[in-house]
C-alpha cells in the first residue's frame, strides 16, 4: 500500500513536471504572436547585444568580452536565447554578446552606451530596461519620473539610430510579478505607466515588442508567480527559460 501511494505521487509530480515543460513554449508563443505581432529575421554575420539591468546581467563575467562566451552572456535569458540561436543557425556565424549591468536605469544606460553597445556595432540590439526607473523611486530615493523615463529611453534610440541607422531594434517590456517578496501594492497603478510607455516607445521606433507582464501573467496559470521569480523582478530557472522562448518568438531565421 504504501509503496503504490509512494508511485501515485511520483506518477502525479512526474506528470506536472512534464506538463509545466511542454507548456513553456506553448506559453510564450500565446503572450507573443498575434497577427500584428512583428519579427526581425537574423543575417549571416549578425551581431546581438541584449542589454538592460539585472535581469540581463545575471552575474555574468564584465572582464570577458569575448562573443558566444558562456561566462560573458551570465545565467538568465541571454545565454539561453544565445545558446538556442547558436544551435538554431550554426551556418549564420552570430555572435552574441551580454552587456546588461545589475541597478541600471536608462540614464546609466546612457553614460556607457558608447563603449557597451555603438562600439560593438550590433545588427541586433534587444534592450530591457524600466524597472529600476520606477523600482528605486520606492527604496532608493531615485526621483526619476514616468516622463524622465521616456525621454530618456527616446533619447537612447536617437543617439543609437543615428550611428547605426539599420539596427534591428528588440524592447522588453519592464514586468513586476505581484505578491513575490518585493512586489507588492504600492507598485501599481504607477508601474503600468512604465510597461505603456515602453509599448509605445518600441511602436514608434519600430522595434519588435516582448510583453514580458503577459507571458508571466500566463505563465501563474500553470504555476504560482515564486515558481518563475526569485523576489518579483529576478527570474528563476524556469523564468528565465520562459523569457529565452519569449525572446526567440520574436525572431527569424
Amino acid at each position: 500500500m504504501r509503496t503504490n501511494h509512494s508511485r501515485r505521487n511520483f506518477l502525479k509530480t512526474a506528470s506536472i513536471g512534464s506538463l509545466l515543460a511542454v507548456n513553456i513554449p506553448q506559453i510564450a508563443a500565446a503572450a507573443v504572436k498575434s497577427p500584428a505581432a512583428k519579427k526581425i529575421t537574423l543575417s549571416n554575420e549578425d551581431i546581438i547585444l541584449f542589454q538592460g539591468d539585472s535581469i540581463t546581467d545575471a552575474r555574468r563575467k564584465k572582464d570577458d568580452n569575448n562573443p558566444n562566451s558562456p561566462a560573458a552572456l551570465g545565467t538568465s535569458y541571454p545565454f539561453l536565447a544565445a545558446a538556442e540561436l547558436l544551435t538554431r543557425y550554426p551556418g549564420k556565424n552570430l555572435k552574441c554578446y551580454n552587456k546588461g549591468v545589475s541597478g541600471n536605469k536608462v540614464y546609466q544606460l546612457a553614460e556607457r552606451w558608447q563603449a557597451d553597445c555603438l562600439d560593438l556595432k550590433p545588427t541586433v540590439l534587444s534592450i530591457l530596461v524600466g524597472v529600476n526607473d520606477f523600482w528605486h523611486t520606492l527604496v532608493n530615493g531615485y526621483t526619476g519620473t514616468i516622463k524622465t523615463y521616456r525621454d530618456d529611453y527616446k533619447a537612447l534610440l536617437d543617439r543609437t539610430k543615428q550611428q547605426l541607422p539599420d539596427v534591428k531594434l528588440v524592447i522588453g517590456e519592464p514586468y513586476a510579478v505581484i505578491g513575490v517578496r518585493s512586489v507588492d501594492d504600492k507598485w501599481y497603478p504607477a508601474f503600468n505607466e512604465y510597461r505603456q510607455a515602453a509599448r509605445e516607445i518600441a511602436e514608434s521606433y519600430g522595434a519588435v515588442f516582448i510583453p514580458y507582464q503577459e507571458v508571466y501573467d500566463k505563465a501563474q496559470k500553470s504555476a504560482p508567480g515564486s515558481y518563475w521569480t526569485i523576489d518579483g523582478v529576478h527570474p528563476s530557472l524556469a523564468g528565465a527559460r520562459l523569457m529565452a522562448e519569449a525572446w526567440l518568438q520574436t525572431v527569424k531565421g
